[in-house]
């Protein structure tokens, strides 16, 4: 039986950490941030968590156990 593959998309833009958490880029950092308080700046710099409810998604789409 072949290896099945990682989907690309779904590696460039998730990473999962030692324990098994996923993390994600924060939503809304792309575009008008001269519109964004400082603050809210500084926050897209860090890794979100995933949303539990996605968890069963991506864990298929990146091949983790």
């Amino acid at each position: 039986m072949p290896k099945t593959k990682t989907r690309s998309a779904a590696k460039k833009r998730f990473k999962v950490t030692g324990s098994g958490k996923i993390l994600r880029l924060p939503t809304m950092r792309s575009h008008n941030l001269e519109h964004k308080s400082s603050k809210q700046k500084r926050k897209f710099g860090r890794d979100v968590e995933l949303a539990p409810s996605d968890y069963k998604t991506l864990k298929k789409l990146l091949r983790v156990k």
